[in-house]
């Protein structure tokens, strides 16, 4: 498929060779007025609002994903096939299952379970474990340990719902999963496809140990800045 894509309206060259990509587009804007010198508004259709500057004189994207499996499948597959992406790192937001992780904790995501089935459309004889780049892994804990943030490295759960009748989040948390989003798996699915990077970088906004300390929808868009800043240290 040639460039612009049905949705992303960039050229080939737009994106840097590393996109930051958090759910949300306020927060991609955040990113890019906070952080980059020069930034460009690359793409808004949908109002999925992507952006190209300089961070510490290196070329860095920002682009949102939206919510869930399906619509990050959809932007991550263009960005990597189409744009010469080789690395996307979600900076997202969690909800915890370890009462070792507090608010504002940060879960770098070596492997991502699911409960959907974005890799059926692999015909795989089996059951695919998607899982992040290590050297993305490596030095993300690195930058992780300079900050003098509280993290952990592990597992995420990748869920296709937000509102789950059947409350299974905590049994995932028996298998040593420390937490829940919606996109990583997908994410990690297209990466390991297109021979491409990936790694999902997520602060804890919501705990199931401690329900007090959940965050608001502006905490999530403007404050996780150490998280940001430990993404962007490895683009």
């Amino acid at each position: 498929m040639s460039t612009p894509t049905p949705h992303i309206s960039a050229q080939k060259g737009d994106f840097a060779k590393t996109v930051l990509m958090p759910g949300d587009p306020l927060r991609a804007k955040f990113i890019a007025e906070t952080y980059l010198e020069n930034a460009v508004l690359v793409n808004n259709v949908r109002g999925v609002q992507g952006y190209t500057g300089y961070y510490k004189g290196k070329k860095v994207s920002v682009m949102a994903s939206g919510m869930g499996q399906p619509s990050i499948g959809i932007y991550s597959y263009e960005l990597y096939n189409f744009y010469d992406v080789e690395a996307i790192i979600r900076v997202g937001s969690c909800g915890s299952f370890s009462p070792d992780l507090h608010a504002r904790d940060i879960i770098v995501a070596m492997g991502a379970c699911t409960n959907g089935n974005y890799a059926l459309q692999y015909n795989l004889p089996g059951t695919f474990c998607p899982i992040a780049d290590f050297d993305l892994v490596k030095r993300a804990a690195e930058e992780c340990e300079k900050a003098g943030v509280n993290y952990r490295v592990g597992n995420i759960f990748s869920s296709d719902m937000f509102y789950d009748d059947a409350a299974s989040g905590m049994q995932w948390a028996k298998m040593g999963v420390l937490g829940v989003e919606m996109e990583s798996a997908a994410l990690y699915c297209n990466a390991a496809r297109a021979g491409k990077k990936a790694l999902c970088i997520c602060t804890v906004s919501d705990s199931f140990i401690y329900p007090e300390e959940n965050t608001t929808a502006e905490e999530r868009q403007n404050s996780f800045t150490k998280m940001m800043e430990i993404a962007l240290n490895l683009a």
